[in-house]
């Protein structure tokens, strides 16, 4: 937002320097990000300077030309030579002495002394065009004869620079949005620290009623999306130019001035924070001014010539006849004030703020007015603001005040009463601050001090803070004025000793896993939490049923919450599979959701909602590419299990805690499900099904794996790190061919092995698989090998042979194992 220097001074007279005001805005929460120096005229007339003509005679190489002596007030008189028909000896005027730059457009050029048809001239007599003060070239500038030679032609013309100050305010600080609300905020802080200035607020006292004949008349048919509507009529105004004052206040801040009445506007809209609508009195058909909504899908023409399909939602101000303006955002096309208006009916309104906010988005459109709506008005304050506006535009255009103001105002907004207690001030900010400072701070915020009782005060918000509802609301903004800076730090400092939380621990496993990741090769992908409720359409695994429904979408393909990290992947692999990169390794950290209606307590819907941290993989395409050492291999499933291992082994799970089970559902294909001795799952991977794949128009196998990040870090919780001594005595390998069922995985062998013996049995490994000729119709044979150990002495054939038949029996009976 961007605020004036000399703007803000009729308001407050005060002697900061643009830099000392930045500094003093920041420092109570207004941070100003930069000041740009603005002139009202392009150069601010910078060199040129007021000089009379002492002589002028005819130059004896031109028939047009004449040669000009002038007196600039100090030093000798320069020639000049004059190409004006209208210069004369006496005339006071504008010279352009050497140095000065001009301006035409976007091109300058630089005054020289130079020859002009063999005769010397040291600068130029200016016409108004020549110097940016007007359009006339007819002839040079002739000022009054009292006008005194020599001053520069800056003081002459009143020009003054203005700096503008670019201000960042939260979205809670509305109140903030305007001069003069920046120009309060500044003004207690000036006061808090003891400078004698008072805040000027313009006067409405002349508003009066000029003709009581009836005009306008108001109807508001939503009192819940309009609680205030107020509106005043003005005839015979003459639609012009702005003045300059008017036109050099807008532009200063970036707004192009329209016309006189637009003007004002915006310039009461920029200065209260309160936005305001011109109607054209013409267009209100019968006489009626009417606030309602209208039905879904009715067409509406903008200002910007745009036809746009209403929501039966969107607030509208209506004539008798139709639609003339989407209220608190955007004005219509054929309603607004032009040059052949006469008569305007001037509107100063408070919408409900979550109602302008679903228009706006609903439209895409983001204006002044809309800004300002959404975060809240002041409803207290339209009234005084449709006052200001219709004397400014007596003021500007003419015209005259007629029939009642109209003020719609059924359930007034009352100021919220807040209890502070000034130990707890103490207490929170960390330093005492003397009671009368207190009281002078919010007296500059206009909070009223309604009565004291001892260290309790009873306080009235006035209703333009519509985010101070609590007592330590209050404090925030005393310690603000105060300043952050003054609060000193003790001889003492009290402090609780530092300790790691569950998600500083989560947030540091995750970089570390990152990092791991990304050393391995993947890039980490960050996808939009909104998906396509399309993506769920007759899924199993994440039913429609459970996806989180956005009552107001962007658009059909961001209308759900995603309960799966999965379709956000397969969009970036698309991506970037069309821009020609296919070996893709992506991870990504993100949050699924799921809505279980089981769950729903108490019409709480919150209740019914699950949210789950997940940790997701996708590979695909190549692994290596061929070159001389080694062909092209692909990725495959194999390859995304290790680097699921690396994970759970670098959170500190080690593998023989882990079972793999088989898993497969409508996302994926020939997958295992990985789940504790307990039965908790971990997370599952696998390939993704060709179907889904289809549907994403990719050719070839995705691989992902989607780890439950929060059942990870509770496996991690108990880990410790422990070292132990390497063993003095060799390990022995017995291996055993197998033949089994083809339904029985070799997690289910590695389980029963380490139930069989936990203490000598160090690991379990398969190191191949047969299917095919010569073995039995449903049959496979694994060749495993157990690798035993003992800590404190070398095994013995006996007990090797012992642990080796007690590992084969158990086989035999839990799976129907056969020796080979």
């Amino acid at each position: 937002m961007n605020i004036s220097y000399n703007w803000l001074k009729d308001y407050l007279s005060f002697d900061l320097t643009p830099g000392q005001l930045s500094d003093a805005l920041t420092s109570i929460g207004l941070e100003t990000g930069g000041i740009e120096e603005v002139e009202a005229i392009r150069g601010g007339l910078k060199g040129l300077v007021i000089g009379q003509v002492l002589t002028c005679e005819a130059h004896p190489n031109s028939d047009h030309l004449h040669v000009t002596t002038v007196d600039l007030g100090a030093g000798e008189p320069q020639q000049i030579v004059c190409g004006a028909p209208n210069v004369a000896v006496g005339q006071k005027v504008v010279v352009a002495t050497p140095g000065t730059i001009l301006y035409s457009g976007d091109e300058s050029f630089t005054i020289k002394k130079s020859k002009i048809r063999g005769v010397e001239s040291n600068g130029m007599i200016c016409a108004e065009d020549e110097i940016g003060i007007g359009d006339s070239h007819e002839g040079i500038i002739v000022l009054p004869d009292a006008t005194a030679t020599g001053i520069p032609a800056k003081e002459y013309y009143k020009i003054e620079s203005d700096f503008i100050l670019e201000v960042d305010i939260t979205p809670n600080r509305v109140d903030a949005a305007s001069h003069y609300g920046v120009a309060r905020d500044l003004a207690a802080c000036l006061q808090a620290q003891g400078k004698e200035i008072q805040l000027k607020k313009p006067s409405v006292d002349a508003f009066h009623i000029e003709d009581p004949v009836p005009a306008v008349t108001v109807i508001v048919e939503n009192t819940i999306a309009c609680p205030r509507y107020t509106g005043v009529t003005i005839k015979n105004v003459e639609i012009k130019e702005s003045p300059s004052w008017l036109k050099n206040r807008l532009e200063a801040i970036g707004i192009r001035s329209i016309n006189n009445v637009v003007d004002v506007t915006n310039y009461v809209l920029h200065e209260t924070g309160q936005p305001l609508h011109a109607f054209d009195l013409r267009q209100i058909k019968g006489n009626q001014v009417i606030v309602k909504t209208l039905p879904e899908g009715t067409p509406f023409v903008t200002l910007d010539e745009v036809e746009r399909k209403l929501s039966d939602k969107d607030l509208m101000i209506c004539s008798a006849e139709g639609g003339m303006c989407i209220g608190g955002v955007f004005g219509g096309w054929d309603s607004g004030v032009t040059e052949t208006t006469r008569d305007v009916f001037l509107e100063s309104a408070y919408f409900n703020p979550t109602w302008i906010r679903k228009t706006a988005r609903y439209h895409g459109l983001n204006t002044d007015a809309s800004f300002r709506f959404e975060r809240g008005a002041d409803p207290n304050h339209t009234l005084y603001v449709l006052k200001r506006a219709a004397l400014l535009i007596k003021e500007v255009a003419g015209g005259t005040i007629t029939g009642e103001v109209q003020d719609v105002y059924p359930h007034p907004v009352l100021p919220a009463i807040v209890e502070l207690n000034l130990r707890k001030v103490s207490n929170l900010i960390g330093k005492h601050i003397p009671d009368n400072l207190i009281e002078k701070m919010l007296n500059g915020l206009e909070i009223e001090i309604l009565n004291k009782h001892d260290d309790s005060w009873r306080l009235s918000i006035p209703t333009y803070r519509v985010d101070v509802t609590r007592d330590v609301d209050v404090i925030e903004d005393i310690l603000r004025i105060y300043g952050y800076n003054q609060i000193e730090t003790g001889e003492e400092l009290h402090s609780t000793l530092s300790y790691q939380t569950p998600t500083d621990r989560s947030y540091k496993l995750q970089n570390i896993i990152s990092e791991q990741l990304t050393g391995a090769g993947f890039n980490e992908i960050l996808n939009n939490s909104l998906t396509s409720g399309s993506y769920y359409a007759g899924l199993t695994s994440c039913p429609e049923i459970h996806c989180i429904q956005l009552r107001n979408p962007l658009s059909a393909d961001l209308d759900v919450m995603r309960q799966t990290l999965l379709f956000g992947g397969l969009e970036s692999i698309v991506y970037n599979r069309n821009r020609k990169n296919a070996d893709l390794k992506f991870y990504e950290f993100g949050n699924a959701y799921f809505h279980l209606p089981e769950r729903l307590k108490e019409n709480n819907y919150l209740t019914a909602i699950k949210e789950e941290y997940k940790l997701a993989l996708w590979l695909t395409g190549n692994s290596t590419l061929n070159n001389w050492m080694r062909p092209t291999e692909k990725t495959s499933v194999y390859e995304l299990k290790a680097y699921v291992e690396n994970i759970l082994l670098r959170m500190g799970l080690p593998l023989k805690k882990i079972v793999y089970k088989p898993w497969s559902d409508d996302l994926l294909a020939a997958g295992l499900a990985i789940e504790t001795h307990s039965g908790k799952q971990l997370g599952v991977l696998g390939v993704v099904q060709n179907a889904v794949c289809k549907k994403f128009d990719i050719p070839v196998e995705v691989y992902f794996a989607e780890l439950n990040w929060e059942a990870l870090m509770k496996e991690n919780k108990p880990a410790q790190v422990k070292y132990s001594e390497i063993s003095k005595f060799h390990p022995v390998k017995r291996d055993l061919a197998l033949l089994l069922d083809k339904a029985v995985p070799f997690a289910e062998i590695e389980k029963i092995a380490y139930q069989t013996d936990k203490k000598i049995l160090k690991e379990v490994s398969l190191f191949d698989v047969y299917e095919g000729k010569n073995l039995p119709e449903g049959k496979k044979s694994y060749a495993v090998s157990f690798t035993l150990q003992d800590e404190e002495k070398t095994l013995n054939d006996k007990q090797i042979d012992s642990l080796m038949i007690r590992i084969q029996k158990n086989l035999e009976e839990k799976t129907g194992a056969q020796l080979r």
